[in-house]
C-alpha cells in the first residue's frame, strides 16, 4: 500500500518483456589470466560418503575429462589479455577488521570510504590512501547500508591541508564491541576525538542503517551533529536528500516494508519513529507538529505493502528516487526543484517495473538483495585509447538518445537477483496518467539475464555493464546420505558458494567480455548479499597546468596526478592477477598504515601505487574479510603481460609507440624517494614543483630505451632459437643500436654460416662503428661464392669500414685463377670490384686500367675529370675522344647521334686546352692525322663557343651569380676564340662544310683567317651571302652589289648594302640596274626612303613602263620626305627654344651682380701676414666646402678695402678675386705650355680703378677693349670649382675601379 496522498501511475513502465530479455550466456573464457582462479582444493563437509565403485569410477572419468578440458582452456586463456588488475587492500585496512570485526556494507563517494561492520561501526577512510579519518560506533549490529549527502561530494582542492597527526586514527582509538560506550554516539558519552578540517569535500553527512532498527545520521566533520532514529524492525536501506543540510530528510525502509520519509529531528538525541505507534510517540509527534515540547521530527509513511525493501537510492539530480521491495522497482518523484506550481507532484509514484515472473522468484525476492545505481554518464570511462584491456569496438560514447536529441536522461540501473534492468527516467516527458505535468516517464532500454546471483553492479562505460557475480556451487545430491546409506528426507544444507566473479557485459551485443574469478576470503561460506560493489569515477579537475606542479600535470586532477607516483615506485612489470591472487597470506596480515604517515618513514605500499596510479575508474569490491580494487590496466600492464608470455614484438611495439609503457628508471625511483622523505603529506608530494616534466620526460624515454634494448634482445633470441635467420636479421636492424650488441649478433650469425641472412643488415653508420673484421670476413666469403653480392657491398659499405688492400688482393688472386673467363660475367663484375678498390686506396692509375679494360665510358670520364689524368691518354686523342662510339656506330651513325656520343670528351678537351695540359695543337694534329675531321669539327667549335670552363666555377657573390656566370662564359669563349686563330682557314673549311650559320658568325667575328683562302672555299661552295660579306671586307663593294642583284636578286638586301657602304657609285648602279625591271622599282620606291632623292628616281623611270603598286611606292616615298622634313623643323624649333632659353640664362647671369663686403677701417689683420704662394690644392681644399669668406680674394685671401686700386672678378659661383689672382702664377721653372690647362693672354697692364671709371664716362671703346682683354685673361670659368669638379671626377672613377676589381 502506498502513503496517504501518494498516487501510483495507472499504467506501469516497461515490463521486461521478449524484447528486452536477454540470457547471458557463460562466457567461454571465464578466466581471463590463470592468476585470477584459485587454485587450493575444495573442502568437503563432513558426513558425505562417497560409496559405490561405479560413481567414483564415473567421478574419476569426468574429472579426467574435465581435467583435459580445463588444460585446453588455461592454455586458450594464456593468449588473452586480462582486461582489468586488482589490487587487494585487505592488509591496509587492518583497523576495520581488528577484534575480528568484519564489514557488512561500504560505499565510495569523492575521496572518501565508508565501511560499516557487523558490530556497528562506522569507518571513514581517505582515498586513495586508506588514512582513517574518523572511526565511530554507530549501532549494536550489523550495518545494512551506507548513504552519503550531498552524492557525489564534492572534490577537494588540489593541495590540501595537510592532515595533523592528531587526528589520524590509531589502532588504540578504535572502539570495539566491549568499549562500545567511549566511541559509541547511542546516547552516551563520547570520546574526545580531533575533527577534520569544515573544507567543502569533507562537509558531507553519512547515514548508515542497521538490522537494530536504527538510522544514524552524522556529520564527518561535527560529532556533536548526529540523529539516531529507532524505527523499531531492522532497516535495510537508507537514503539521505541531497539537500540534507538544509531539509533534513531522509528515507529509509527495510523488513516492516514501509517507505518512510523522515523531516527533522534532534540533533544530538536518539528518538523513536512516529511510526512505531503508542501513545507517547503520538503525543510526542503532535505535540511537536503545534509548536509545544521537543521536536523529533515527523515520519511519513509513502509505501507500504508489497514486502521488505532491500534498496533506496535518490538519483544524482535529486529528482527522483527509486526503491526496490518484493514485488519490483519503484520510481518516485521527490519534493526537490518543484516548481510552484507542482508541489503536488511530490512524492508521487512515476513508475514501476514487476519482478520476473520466473520461477524461484516468488521464495527468493526477498532474499535476494536488489543493487541499484544511478548512473552519471558524463564521468564514465571512454575505451578509445591505446591502453589495451576493453576492445574500442565495443565502446560507443554517442547513445541513440544522445544523436538524435539533447534530452536530458536520467539513467538508472538494477541489478535483483540474475536480472538486470537498465532505465531511462526522462524528466521533461509527460507522465502518461497526469499529462498536464511534466511529472517524467520511465522506460525500461534494456534487461538481460545472467546464470549468477548480482552482488554489484554499474555502468563500466556508457555500453559496458560491470557486475559482481555470485555463484552457487552445484551439488549432484539434493539430500544427504546417512552413515549406513540412509536418506535422511528434509535434512537440506546451505549451498556452497564458489568465488565470485567480476564480469563486464556488452549492453548492444549481450555479450560477456570478462570474468575475472576473484580470490576473498570464506567464500564458501558467503552469500551474495555479503558482497558489495562500488565504482568511483576518475578526477576531472580544471586546475591549471601552472598550479598542479609536475605530477599533476601529467593527470587529469589528484587521481589522475597519482598515476606518477604509481610509476615512480613500481618497475616495468604491472600488479598482475599473481600478486593479486597469489598474496592471500600477506592479505591478511594485520599491519596498517593507518597509524603512521606515509611518507615520513616509507615509500607508498605497492597495492596503494596502483589505485592512486590508476587511469579511469576504480571499482572496489567489498567481502566481509576482503578489499580489493579493481583497475583498468595501463600500458605498463600490457608490456608486462606481453614480456611474459614471450610476445616480444608486440611489447617493443608497443614501447615503440608509447614509451611511457616502460615505466621509470631506477634512479628517478631514488630521487622521487628522497623527495617523498622531505614532504608532509600527499597533497604536498602532488603540488610540488621542484620536479621538472621536461627532466621526467628525459628519464622516461631512457627508460623506454632500455626497454626496448632488452626486448628486443629477447625477440631476435626467440627467433635465433626457432631458426628464423632471416627474421632475426631484419629483427637486429630495427632493435639493436649498439655496436658491442651488433657485434654479438653478428659473429652469432658468422659462426652459425648465415652471412646471407646478416650480411644485409650490418649496420654502417655506427659510431664507434663496428670491428673491420667482421666486414673483411663477409666480403671475403663472397669473393669465390657470389660475385654479384659482393660488388653490391663494396657498393653500398663505407670504405672506412674494412680493409680495402686486403679484400683487393683476394680479388686479384681470383682474377688469375683458371676458373674466371676474361670478358665474362664474373670477370667483369670482380674487375670492377677491384678497380672500386683501387680507388679506395687511391691508386687511380690502376683503376683508370681497369675501367678502360671494361670499357666504362662514364666512370673513364669521371676519373679523368676529378683527378686530372687526361695527360694519360694524350697519346691517343681520337681513341679517347670515341670512346663512347662503338664500331657500328662509326660505320652508319648519323652525326647527332656521333655528336652526343663525343660531347663529353669534346669538353674536357677543351677544358684542358684551357688549362694547357692538352694543347689544340695535340689534338687537331692527331685529328687531322687520322682523318677525323668530323670530330675535329666538333672540337673547333667547342673551342669557338667557350663550351667548358677552365676550372669550377667558384659561387657568385651576393647576388652577382647571373653576371659573374655570364662573364666568365664570356671570357672562356674570348680565350677559346684566341686558341682558334692558330687554326682559322681549318675552321672556314670545317665550318662550311658542317655548319654554314656558324662559319658567317666566324667571317664575322674573326680577323685571323685570310680573305683569299675564305672567298676560294665560299665561292667554290656557291655561299653567296658570305662571299658577299668578305667582297664587301676587300672593298670589292660592285662585284658584291652585282652578286645581290644577279644570283640574289634580292631588291631588298641590294638597297640595304647600297645604304650600309654610303657609296653614289653604288647607288648610280642600282639605279641603272633597276630602271627596266619595275619589281626594283618598285621596291626602291618603298625602301630607299631618304637615302636618295625622289626627284632623281622617278626621273629616271622611263616613260610608259608599267610597275605595280606605283601609287602606292610614290605615297610612302613622299611621306616618309614629309615625315623627315617635319622631323627637321620640329628639331630645328626645339634647338632655337633652347638656345633662347640658354641665351636668357647666361644673360641673366652676366648681369646678376656680386654682392661681397668690404673692410670700412684700416686695422690691420692677421690674415695680411699670410703667405700669398699658398698652394692651389690648399685653396681648392677650404672652398670646396662652402663658398669663399666674404669681402676676401678666393686667391690671395685678402680683404677687399673700399680704395681698391686693382679689378675685381666676380664668377657666377661667387668667388672673387683679383685680376691677377684669377689665375695662378706659375712655379719657377715650369713650362706653361707643358700644362693641361690653357693660360690666359697675360694682361699687359692692370689699369686702377680709377682710370677705368674715368675712360667709361667718356666713350665705348675702352671698355670694349678692357672687357676684350679681360675675357682673354680670365678665361672660361673659375678655376677653383673647375679643380673642385676633376677632383670628383678622379674620385669617382676610383670608387668605380674598386668596385670592378
Amino acid at each position: 500500500m502506498d502513503a496517504p496522498g501518494a498516487t501510483e501511475a495507472a499504467d506501469n513502465a516497461s515490463q521486461a518483456n521478449s524484447e528486452h530479455e536477454t540470457s547471458i550466456p557463460q562466457s567461454t573464457n571465464e578466466s581471463s589470466d590463470e592468476h585470477y582462479r584459485d587454485d587450493r582444493p575444495t573442502p568437503t563437509e563432513d558426513g558425505q560418503d562417497n560409496n559405490g565403485d561405479e560413481e567414483s569410477t564415473e567421478d574419476g572419468k569426468e574429472e579426467g575429462e574435465g581435467e583435459e578440458e580445463n588444460d585446453d582452456s588455461e592454455e586458450d586463456e594464456d593468449d588473452e589479455e586480462p582486461r582489468l588488475k586488482y589490487a587487494y587492500l585487505t592488509k591496509h585496512l587492518g583497523s576495520v577488521y581488528r577484534n575480528g570485526d568484519a564489514t557488512s556494507s561500504f560505499i565510495t563517494a569523492g575521496d572518501k570510504m565508508v565501511i560499516g561492520t557487523h558490530n556497528g561501526n562506522i569507518h571513514v577512510l581517505s582515498l586513495p590512501l586508506l588514512q582513517s579519518l574518523r572511526v565511530y560506533h554507530a549501532h549494536s549490529a550489523s550495518v545494512t547500508s551506507i548513504s552519503v549527502s550531498p552524492f557525489p561530494p564534492p572534490l577537494p582542492t588540489f593541495k590540501p591541508e595537510p592532515l595533523s597527526r592528531a587526528s589520524t586514527f590509531t589502532e588504540d582509538q578504535l572502539p570495539n564491541r566491549s568499549s562500545s560506550s567511549s566511541a559509541s554516539i547511542r546516547g552516551q558519552p563520547r570520546s574526545q576525538q580531533a575533527t577534520l578540517p569544515a573544507t567543502p569535500s569533507n562537509s558531507i553527512y553519512i547515514a548508515t542503517s542497521s538490522i537494530d532498527g536504527n538510522v544514524c545520521v552524522s556529520s564527518l566533520v561535527d560529532p556533536r551533529d548526529v540523529i539516531l532514529r529507532n524505527f523499531g524492525r531492522p532497516v535495510q536501506a537508507v537514503a539521505l536528500s541531497p539537500e540534507y543540510k538544509s531539509d533534513r530528510t531522509f528515507l529509509s525502509g527495510g523488513r516492516a516494508g514501509d517507505l518512510i520519509l523522515t523531516t527533522g529531528g534532534r540533533v544530538g538525541a536518539s528518538s523513536n519513529s512516529t511510526t512505531m505507534g503508542g501513545a507517547a510517540a503520538a503525543a510526542s509527534s503532535w505535540l511537536g507538529s503545534i509548536g509545544l515540547g521537543t521536536n523529533n521530527g515527523k515520519d511519513t509513511v509513502l509505501h507500504s505493502g508489497e514486502g521488505s525493501i532491500s534498496v533506496i537510492r535518490w538519483s544524482l539530480s535529486g529528482k527522483y528516487i527509486t526503491w526496490v521491495n518484493e514485488e519490483g522497482i519503484k520510481i518516485m518523484r521527490s519534493n526537490l526543484y518543484l516548481d510552484s506550481a507542482d508541489l503536488d507532484l511530490a512524492w508521487k509514484r512515476v513508475g514501476h517495473i514487476d519482478r520476473p515472473n520466473l520461477p524461484g522468484w516468488e521464495e527468493m525476492a526477498g532474499v535476494w538483495k536488489a543493487r541499484a545505481e544511478w548512473i552519471d554518464e558524463g564521468s564514465l570511462d571512454n575505451l578509445n585509447d591505446p591502453v589495451p584491456g576493453l576492445d574500442a569496438s565495443h565502446e560507443n560514447p554517442k547513445s541513440p538518445q544522445s544523436a538524435t536529441a539533447k534530452e536530458t536522461i536520467e539513467k538508472l540501473i538494477v541489478g535483483w537477483g540474475g536480472t538486470v534492468w537498465v532505465i531511462n527516467v526522462y524528466p521533461d516527458r509527460p507522465n502518461k496518467n497526469i499529462r498536464d505535468h511534466k511529472l517524467g516517464s520511465v522506460e525500461v532500454s534494456t534487461v538481460l539475464r545472467t546464470d549468477c546471483v548480482i552482488s554489484g553492479i554499474s555502468l563500466y562505460t556508457p555500453r559496458l555493464i560491470m557486475v559482481l557475480a555470485h555463484i552457487e556451487a552445484e551439488d549432484d545430491a539434493l539430500e544427504q546420505r546417512s552413515k549406513h546409506g540412509v536418506l535422511r528426507p528434509g535434512t537440506h544444507r546451505r549451498q556452497r558458494g564458489l568465488e565470485p566473479e567480476l564480469r563486464i557485459i556488452d549492453i548492444e551485443s549481450k555479450e560477456e567480455l570478462s570474468a575475472d574469478t576473484l580470490s576473498v576470503s570464506r567464500y564458501e561460506s558467503l552469500t551474495s548479499s555479503d558482497y558489495h560493489m562500488c565504482i568511483l569515477p576518475s578526477w576531472k579537475t580544471s586546475v591549471p597546468i601552472t598550479q598542479r606542479g609536475t605530477l599533476g600535470a601529467i593527470g587529469n586532477g589528484l587521481w589522475d596526478a597519482t598515476m606518477y607516483p604509481a610509476r615512480l615506485f613500481s618497475s616495468a612489470g604491472s600488479i598482475r592477477s599473481t600478486t593479486s591472487s597469489g598474496d592471500r597470506r600477506s592479505s591478511r596480515a594485520a599491519d596498517t598504515i593507518s597509524s603512521r604517515r606515509l611518507f615520513n618513514d616509507e615509500p607508498l605500499p605497492k597495492e596503494l601505487q596502483d589505485v592512486a596510479g590508476a587511469t579511469g575508474s576504480r571499482i572496489f569490491i567489498q567481502s566481509p574479510f576482503d578489499c580489493v580494487a579493481s583497475l583498468k590496466r595501463d600500458l605498463t600492464d600490457r608490456l608486462a603481460w606481453l614480456d611474459a608470455r614471450g610476445k616480444y614484438e608486440e611489447a617493443w611495439k608497443l614501447v615503440d609507440e608509447h614509451p611511457e609503457a616502460a615505466g621509470s628508471a631506477n634512479q628517478l625511483n631514488d630521487n622521487v624517494s628522497e623527495t617523498l622523505t622531505k614532504q608532509s603529506s600527499l597533497g604536498d608530494f602532488f603540488a610540488d614543483d621542484q620536479s621538472s616534466i621536461t627532466t621526467t620526460g628525459r628519464v622516461v624515454n631512457s627508460a623506454a630505451d632500455q626497454e626496448k634494448r632488452r626486448i628486443g634482445e629477447l625477440w631476435v633470441e626467440q627467433l635465433v632459437k626457432q631458426e628464423k635467420w632471416t627474421e632475426a636479421a631484419e629483427i637486429c636492424a630495427i632493435v639493436v643500436n649498439t655496436a658491442p650488441r651488433w657485434e654479438h649478433w653478428a659473429w652469432r650469425f658468422i659462426d652459425n654460416k648465415k652471412l646471407d641472412e646478416i650480411s644485409p643488415y650490418i649496420p654502417t653508420h655506427l659510431h664507434p662503428p663496428l670491428s673491420s673484421a667482421i666486414y673483411d670476413t663477409i666480403l671475403l666469403h663472397y669473393v669465390p661464392q657470389d660475385r654479384r653480392r659482393l660488388e653490391e657491398l663494396v657498393d653500398s659499405w663505407p670504405s672506412d669500414l674494412f680493409d680495402a688492400n686486403n679484400v683487393g688482393k683476394a680479388i686479384e688472386k681470383q682474377l688469375q685463377s683458371e676458373f674466371i673467363v676474361p670478358d665474362s660475367e664474373d670477370w667483369r663484375t670482380l674487375m670492377k670490384c677491384l678497380a672500386k678498390l683501387y680507388l679506395v686506396g687511391g691508386h687511380y692509375h690502376e683503376a683508370l686500367r681497369c675501367y678502360i679494360r671494361l670499357q666504362d665510358a662514364d666512370t673513364v670520364m669521371s676519373l679523368i675529370r676529378e683527378h686530372r689524368l687526361l695527360d694519360a691518354v694524350s697519346d691517343d686523342i681520337p681513341a679517347f675522344i670515341l670512346i663512347r662510339v662503338t664500331k657500328e656506330q662509326l660505320k652508319s651513325a648519323p652525326i647527332p647521334e656521333l655528336e652526343e656520343a663525343t660531347a663529353e670528351p669534346i669538353k674536357v678537351l677543351v677544358s684542358e686546352a684551357y688549362t694547357g695540359i692538352v694543347r689544340p695543337e695535340t689534338v687537331v694534329t692527331q685529328l687531322q692525322a687520322k682523318n677525323c675531321l668530323l670530330y675535329l669539327y666538333f672540337y673547333l667549335r667547342a673551342l669557338w663557343r667557350g663550351e667548358s670552363l677552365p676550372h669550377e666555377a667558384t659561387k657568385p657573390r651576393r647576388g652577382r651569380g647571373a653576371r659573374v656566370r655570364d662573364a666568365a662564359s664570356k671570357l672562356a669563349a674570348d680565350e677559346g676564340k684566341a686558341l682558334i686563330d692558330h687554326f682559322a682557314d681549318t675552321a672556314v673549311e670545317l665550318f662550311a662544310d658542317y655548319d654554314r650559320p656558324l662559319l658567317m658568325e666566324f667571317l664575322q667575328t674573326s680577323t685571323a683567317y685570310s680573305f683569299e683562302t675564305a672567298s676560294s672555299i665560299c665561292e667554290t661552295r656557291r655561299y653567296t651571302p658570305e662571299l658577299i660579306y668578305l667582297l664587301s671586307k676587300m672593298g670589292q663593294t660592285k662585284r658584291a652589289l652585282n652578286l645581290i642583284l644577279s644570283d640574289l636578286k634580292d631588291v631588298s638586301k641590294a638597297i640595304s648594302f647600297a645604304k650600309s657602304q654610303d657609296d653614289p657609285d653604288l647607288w648610280e648602279d642600282l639605279l641603272d640596274y633597276s630602271m627596266d625591271k619595275p619589281r626594283f622599282i618598285h621596291g626602291l620606291l618603298v625602301e630607299a626612303g631618304t637615302a636618295i632623292d625622289p626627284i632623281k628616281l622617278v626621273r629616271r623611270i622611263p616613260s610608259g613602263l608599267e610597275i605595280e603598286g606605283l601609287r602606292e611606292g610614290l605615297t610612302r616615298m613622299i611621306r616618309e620626305h614629309d615625315l623627315q622634313a617635319s622631323i627637321s623643323q620640329g628639331a630645328a624649333k626645339v634647338l632655337q627654344s633652347e638656345v633662347a632659353v640658354g641665351m636668357d640664362q647666361l644673360r641673366k647671369g652676366q648681369k646678376r651682380g656680386i654682392k661681397f663686403n668690404i673692410v670700412e677701417d684700416e686695422e690691420k689683420e692677421d690674415t695680411n701676414a699670410q703667405d700669398d704662394s699658398k698652394s692651389d690644392a690648399e685653396t681648392v681644399k677650404s672652398a670646396r666646402p662652402s663658398k669663399s669668406s666674404a669681402g676676401r680674394c678666393a686667391g690671395c685671401q685678402s680683404l677687399f678695402h673700399p680704395n681698391e686700386q686693382e679689378i675685381l672678378v666676380g664668377f657666377a659661383c661667387g668667388h672673387i678675386f683679383h685680376l691677377s689672382h684669377v689665375h695662378p702664377e706659375p712655379a719657377p721653372g715650369t713650362d706653361e705650355n707643358s700644362s693641361g690647362t690653357h693660360t690666359p693672354m697675360p694682361f699687359p697692364r692692370t689699369p686702377t680703378f680709377d682710370e677705368s671709371s674715368l675712360s667709361a664716362s667718356r666713350t665705348v671703346g675702352p671698355k670694349v677693349t678692357t672687357a676684350r682683354l679681360l675675357r682673354d685673361r680670365i678665361g672660361d670659368r673659375c678655376r677653383i670649382c673647375a679643380m673642385a669638379k676633376e677632383i670628383e671626377a678622379i674620385d669617382d672613377d676610383s670608387e668605380e675601379m674598386e668596385t670592378t676589381g
